[in-house]
C-alpha cells in the first residue's frame, strides 16, 4: 500500500489549466506542469484495495495500485515497468482516456477518486525524459510476415506486440502520416503530437515498418495483400460517420467533424498557413455533445469564432451520480471540458430540422426545435440559430464497407461491424480485426486492449503458441 492515511490526509488535486486568454493563442496542451512532490502525494491516496475495482474499470487491466505505490515510494523506474506491462501507450490513455478507472475507484464512493490518469501520464513522461523507454527488439525472428491495416491505437498496439515476438510487421496507412485519428482527429490542445512521434521512433527501432499513402483495396489489392503476408490485422477504425439528412444539408459551410478537424491539426503542425475550413469571424454551431463535438468547440475558439454553440439532442446530464449509474459504473454526468471552459453555449434537448442558406448557397442559420423525453418535437419551440459554419459530430456507424472489407468478403454483424471469434479472427482465414472496426465506436483504451488481444490471436495462429497477453475477449463491454 502507498500512504496508509493518504486518502484521509490528502485532498485530490489536479494540474492547473493555463489561462484561457493564453491558450487560445496557441495549440499547446491545456494543462500546466504538475510538481513531482504533489504528484507523489496524489499517488499516495491510493488505498491498494483488497478488491481493486479500478482494474475492472480499465479494459487493459492496468496494475494501478502497484504503480501508484511505486510513485509514492519515489521508485519511478519500476513504476514505468509496471505501467508498460499492460499498456503499450500510457501517454495516449493518460491524455485522451475518459478514465473509467477513476469512476471505479473505491475512494470515489464517498469522496474524490485518486488522480489515476495524472499519475499515469507523469510516469511515462518522466520515463521518456530519463531515457528509460528504449526499443524492445525481438530476440529471434519467426520469418512470418504480418500486415496491419490502419495506424490508430489498435493497429499500433497490435503491431508493437507482434514485432516484439519476432514477426515482420508492416503497418499500412492511407493518410500521409502515421497515427490515424491520433494524428489528424485529436487536436493538439488535447495531445501534442510529439507524444505520438517519440513512440513511433521506438517502434521503428524495434523493427516495425510503416508505409503511408497506401489505401488497401485501392493502391494495394486484396489479392496482393493476402499473397504478401501470412496474416492480416484489420484496424481501420469506425470511419463511416453519421450524417444529418435534413433540408439544406448540401449547403456550403456544413461539414463533418472529421472534415474540419484534420485541417486544423495540419495548421497546428505547421503544414499549412491557414485552414481551408475556418471558424474565423463566424457563428459556429457544433451538432453533437460528445468528445468530438468538444474538440470542434475548442478548435473553433482558437480559430477566432464569433460565437460557438454546441447542440445535443439528449437532455442535460446530472451533476452527480444517479441511481441509473451506481458506482463502479462509468456515470453519465454533466462534464465541463477545457474547450467548454473557453466559452460558448451548450443547448440540450434540441434537434436540427433544417439548414437555411443565403443567396450564394452558403449556410446562414439552422432551424432547431426542442424535443421531449421521446425525442419528439415540442410544438411552438422552433427557432433559428445563426450559423456560417456547422460541424456534424454525431458519431460513427462502423467501418467503411466498400473497398477493403467488400473485397475481402468478411462477415459483418447486424451493426455493420466485422465479426470475429474468440481469437479476434474474422470469417476469412488468416485475417484478424481489432478496435472500432470490429467493436464499433469506442474508447482509446479499448482500442489498445483489442490490439493487444488481436496480436495474441495472430501469434497463436502463426506459431501455435500462446505467449502474448490477452487483456479482453471480443464480447467484453465496459462496466455500464
Amino acid at each position: 500500500m502507498a500512504d496508509p492515511r493518504g486518502f484521509l490526509t490528502t485532498e485530490r488535486e489536479t494540474p492547473r489549466s493555463r489561462p484561457v486568454f493564453l491558450r487560445l493563442r496557441d495549440w499547446r496542451e491545456v494543462y500546466e506542469e504538475f510538481e513531482r512532490p504533489k504528484l507523489e502525494k496524489q499517488a499516495g491516496r491510493c488505498m491498494d484495495c483488497g478488491i481493486a475495482f479500478c482494474h475492472q474499470g480499465c479494459p487493459l487491466g492496468n496494475l494501478i495500485p502497484e504503480w501508484n505505490s511505486l510513485v509514492w515510494q519515489q521508485d519511478w523506474r519500476d513504476a514505468i515497468e509496471r505501467l508498460h506491462a499492460t499498456n503499450n501507450f500510457p501517454e495516449f490513455t493518460g491524455t485522451l482516456c475518459p478514465a473509467p478507472c477513476e469512476a471505479a475507484c473505491v475512494v470515489g464512493i464517498n469522496g474524490d477518486p485518486v488522480t489515476i490518469k495524472r499519475v499515469e501520464i507523469s510516469i511515462v513522461d518522466r520515463a521518456f525524459d530519463e531515457g528509460w523507454v528504449t526499443p524492445q527488439e525481438p530476440r529471434t525472428r519467426t520469418g512470418f510476415k504480418v500486415a496491419v491495416v490502419g495506424s490508430g491505437p489498435a493497429g499500433l498496439a497490435a503491431a508493437q506486440q507482434l514485432t516484439r515476438v519476432g514477426h515482420d510487421v508492416v503497418v499500412l496507412e492511407r493518410a500521409d502520416a502515421i497515427g490515424g485519428l491520433l494524428r489528424y482527429g485529436i487536436p493538439e490542445f488535447k495531445m501534442e503530437k510529439w507524444r505520438l512521434d517519440r513512440r513511433l521512433d521506438q517502434m521503428r527501432a524495434e523493427g516495425t515498418e510503416f508505409r503511408t499513402n497506401v489505401n488497401v483495396g485501392v493502391d494495394v489489392t486484396v489479392e496482393e495483400l493476402r499473397a504478401g503476408y501470412d496474416a492480416v490485422v484489420l484496424a481501420g477504425g469506425a470511419t463511416a460517420w453519421r450524417d444529418l439528412p435534413v433540408p439544406g444539408r448540401e449547403l456550403s459551410g456544413v461539414h463533418q467533424a472529421m472534415e474540419y478537424l484534420p485541417w486544423a491539426n495540419r495548421v497546428a503542425r505547421g503544414e499549412l498557413p491557414d485552414s481551408p475550413i475556418s471558424a474565423a469571424g463566424k457563428h459556429v454551431v457544433v451538432i453533437g455533445g460528445g468528445d468530438t463535438g468538444a474538440d470542434c468547440v475548442g478548435t473553433a475558439h482558437r480559430q477566432g469564432a464569433a460565437s460557438v454553440t454546441q447542440l445535443e439532442i439528449m437532455p442535460r446530464p446530472a451533476e452527480t451520480r444517479t441511481d441509473a449509474h451506481p458506482w463502479p459504473t462509468y456515470p453519465m454526468l454533466y462534464r465541463v471540458t477545457s474547450a467548454h471552459e473557453e466559452g460558448g453555449e451548450r443547448l440540450y434537448s434540441v434537434s436540427t430540422v433544417e439548414f437555411l442558406g443565403d443567396a450564394d448557397g452558403a449556410v446562414r442559420a439552422l432551424k432547431l426545435v426542442e424535443v421531449d423525453s421521446k425525442f419528439q418535437p415540442v410544438p411552438g419551440t422552433e427557432r433559428e440559430l445563426p450559423a456560417q459554419l456547422v460541424t456534424l459530430a454525431m458519431g460513427f456507424l462502423g467501418p467503411e464497407k466498400t473497398g477493403l472489407l467488400e473485397q475481402l468478403g468478411v462477415e459483418l454483424d447486424a451493426r455493420g461491424n466485422v465479426v470475429r471469434d474468440e481469437q479476434f479472427k474474422t470469417s476469412v482465414d488468416g485475417v484478424f480485426v481489432a478496435g472500432d472496426m470490429g467493436r464499433g465506436q469506442s474508447l482509446i483504451v479499448w482500442a489498445i486492449a483489442e490490439g493487444r488481444s488481436a496480436a495474441a490471436g495472430v501469434d497463436a495462429f502463426l506459431t501455435g503458441r500462446q505467449v502474448l497477453p490477452r487483456p479482453i475477449e471480443p464480447t467484453d463491454r465496459p462496466i455500464a
